[in-house]
Formats: structure tokens, sequence, C-alpha cells
């Protein structure tokens, strides 16, 4: 299997994988379980789901550590477990990806706001993040995704902390809301280039909304940076349904928008909350 940096520079299109805590939610795992702990405690759970996603056609892989950064898991009493779990959830989607995959290590928001909308230092965020992919470093990661967020700082924060630590490629991705905007109000059009000029080897967008929503972000950044583009949308807006919330869209919906996202020029598509392996199974070929 080529390495992540191999895949971002040959130019082809690729397929991430999708959602990890639909999936666990899927299998009974209550909400209010640490959906980041379970690398410790149910190892062959995240193993297994990790492996159907390469059998479903993800050429890389997220490791099951979105929230796994020690300002989130203090909520859970985990902070002093940042390292080992992250290590752990590196080697676990290492050990799923054989030689079929490329591994990321998924690093998301911390969970509260930074300076200047916030108390918390860029110099903490900073090192909460470096914590975070100290582990994911041991763990054997090929390169890191850091994605859903909202504030272009906070990612820098994050951007910094991984290159502080390695050249490993990094994945950047923004969210945005219904208006096209993230929750700051900054758009594609400028958080693109931003996220280019920090250094980002591909620069994206995922979750929050539904594929429409995802095109036509790509579509915005497409003429704004030169990098390669990544788009990761949910499987629809979500829909609540008794005190659920169901995201409605089909695999073969969800492999029609792939192809259009792909044509907008994005070249490297998965999924986001709401997919599971049967989304991308068929989002193979795009």
């Amino acid at each position: 299997m080529p390495s992540l940096r191999e895949l971002i520079a040959d130019r082809h299109t690729h397929l991430f994988d999708g959602a990890m805590g639909t999936v666990l939610y899927g299998r009974g795992v209550f909400l209010n379980v640490c959906y980041d702990e379970l690398s410790l405690r149910q190892p062959d759970l995240i193993r297994d789901i990790h492996r159907e996603y390469v059998r479903a056609g993800a050429e890389i892989l997220e490791t099951n550590t979105f929230g796994a950064n020690p300002i989130k898991l203090a909520q859970h009493g985990l902070s002093d477990e940042t390292e080992r779990i992250n290590e752990t959830a590196a080697r676990l989607a290492r050990e799923a990806a054989g030689d079929r995959a490329a591994v990321v290590g998924a690093i998301g928001p911390l969970g509260i706001r930074i300076e200047p909308f916030g108390v918390t230092s860029v110099s903490e965020a900073r090192d909460a993040f470096g914590r975070q992919v100290d582990g994911l470093l041991t763990g054997g990661v090929d390169g890191f995704i850091l994605e859903t967020f909202s504030d272009v700082d906070e990612i820098r924060a994050a951007f910094s902390a991984v290159r502080s630590r390695s050249d490993l490629p990094i994945v950047a991705q923004m969210t945005v809301g219904l208006d096209g905007k993230t929750y700051y109000g900054t758009e594609p059009a400028t958080f693109g280039p931003l996220l280019q000029a920090m250094g980002a080897d591909v620069v994206g967008v995922n979750c929050s909304v539904g594929p429409q929503g995802i095109l036509e972000v790509v579509e915005q950044l497409a003429k704004v940076v030169t990098v390669p583009i990544s788009a990761q949308p949910n499987a629809g807006q979500p829909r609540e349904v008794g005190d659920r919330k169901m995201y409605m869209a089909s695999p073969e919906y969800m492999a029609e928008y792939a192809r259009r996202i792909v044509e907008a020029g994005a070249r490297f598509v998965g999924g986001c909350c709401g997919t599971t392996p049967d989304h991308i199974k068929a989002m193979v070929g795009f």
C-alpha cells in the first residue's frame, strides 16, 4: 500500500473511511460512554470496525481518537490516559490496515473556546494537542487529519502541535453550517487559503451538513487553493426521531454525491456522521 504522502502526490482520487461513532452506537454502545476509551476497553470491537472499512474499500483509516485530547478526556476522568489512548488507537488502526490502507491520526477540537473567544490560551491549546500527537506518533500513524474545526486559530494550534513534532502529511478540514460558513463566520474562500498557507498537505471540509452543502464548499475551495481537496460529508441532515438523531442518506445517494464532489475538484472523499461501511463500499470508484 502506498504511503499517505504517496497517495497525496499521485494525483488520483482516494477513499477515506466513514464514521466510527455511528457504527459503535449502532452496535449498542451508549452515548454516555467515552468512545475514545473503547480502544483500551474493547480493542477487538474497534479493530473489527476498522477492518470492515478496509474490506469496504477504504484506502485511508482514521484512528478512533477524534475526542482523545486531555481536555475532553478529563470529562471522563481520563486526562492522564491521553497518550496511552492515542497510542493504542493508532496501533489498532495499523493492525487493521495491514498493507491495504494508510492510517491517519484523527484530531478534533478541544471542546472549549480558545483566545480571543475564551480563556484558554493558544499555547495551552497547543500543549493539549501535543499530548495527543505524541501518542499517535508512538502508535505509528502515517499522517494526521485535523477535522471538524470551526475556529481557524484553534486548528492553527493543532497544526503547530503536529509540525513541532513531525513532518508527516496533514489533512486540515474545517466544518460549516447551512450558511456555508464556519460557526465563527469564516467562509471557505477565506479559510482555504489560510490552511494552505499554514502548510496543510490537503485542505477540506467535513461533518455538520450533508453532501450538497459539502459539494458547494468544495466548489468554492477549488477556486482558491492549489493543494488537494478533501471532503467527508454527513449522511444527510440529521432528523430527530424520538431521542435519537437519524441520518437518512442511503449509500447510493452518498455515492452519487461522492462522484459529483470529485468532479468539483476533491481528490479525497469519505464519510462523517451517519456513514457506515456500506456507504463507503458504495463510493468505491466514485
